[in-house]
């Protein structure tokens, strides 16, 4: 009998405990309660809600709570586009501004059998993984793309795929989230407008000697590009061209006159 009563009081001990904290903790929130602006709401919902980050945000709630403290324009969800920023700006009572387009670019022509190998890479699948050996991966390159697909996986645009052992971006898919960048071990993956007509497809430092030896496609910094821009837009900078996009007319001279054939002219569509 003393047994069961035990139990019982224990039981009653526990309820009453539960009740007791159970009404502190309401207490507490009440007390505590912080009031939400209900434009977070409609501004998270009237983003695209891909949570990609593109708007250099932690995510969609953090950008809406940014937009509605004023910490962030509203034409910054590159997924949504134009209509999201509208949208948005309307919320806000705000104007919107167009946001100039932007995409990724992988600044590598050191495709198969261009680029010169280290080593025969036969693990998995994860450019990551082939980085451990050398430090470098499979290219002799240190900064060439291993092609080996992070950057493909990471997208959830579908604006990556490898073609001849290289990442190339669909410029029409992409929407500069650069989750390619965060993927990519070796981080070689640029942000570019997406107006910009001529791009240059390597970012190697070393010098041309060495450039020469490892890759068939890479920059040797010759300089001809520089010389012949008429309007001084391209200059080498760490032995590799380097493109000022303020003053680039997109004329594609440079491409022309580059003797390794590494500067690419863009397909610009109208928007």
């Amino acid at each position: 009998m003393d047994g069961i009563m035990n139990i019982v009081y224990a039981i009653l001990v526990l309820g009453i405990m539960g009740a007791v904290f159970g009404g502190l903790l309401a207490f507490a929130a009440k007390i505590f309660h912080v009031e939400q602006d209900p434009r977070i709401e409609e501004v998270r919902a009237a983003l695209a809600g891909a949570n990609c980050g593109g708007c250099g945000f932690a995510g969609c709630d953090a950008y809406a709570a940014a937009v509605v403290a004023g910490e962030a324009p509203p034409n910054k969800c590159s997924p949504g586009g134009a209509a999201t920023a509208e949208k948005v700006a309307a919320i806000m009572g705000l104007d919107a501004e167009p946001e100039a387009k932007y995409v990724a670019f992988v600044p590598c022509s050191g495709g198969t059998g261009v680029a010169k190998e280290f080593f025969d890479y036969e693990g998995p699948k994860d450019c990551a993984a082939a980085m451990r050996f050398g430090n470098k991966g499979p290219k002799q390159c240190q900064f060439s793309c291993i092609g080996l697909g992070n950057c493909v996986r990471a997208c959830q645009f579908g604006a990556m795929h490898i073609e001849n052992g290289v990442a190339v971006v669909d410029r029409e898919k992409c929407v500069a989230c650069m989750a390619c960048y965060d993927a990519c071990p070796k981080k070689i993956i640029r942000k570019v407008p997406y107006e910009q007509r001529v791009l240059v497809g390597c970012r190697s430092e070393d010098k041309g000697a060495q450039t020469r030896k490892m890759c068939d496609a890479g920059c040797i910094g010759c300089m001809k590009c520089q010389k012949e821009c008429p309007h001084e837009a391209i200059k080498v900078v760490n032995f590799v061209a380097t493109i000022d996009y303020d003053k680039c007319t997109g004329c594609g001279h440079c491409a022309e006159v580059c003797p390794r054939h590494i500067i690419h002219p863009q397909k610009i569509y109208e928007q």
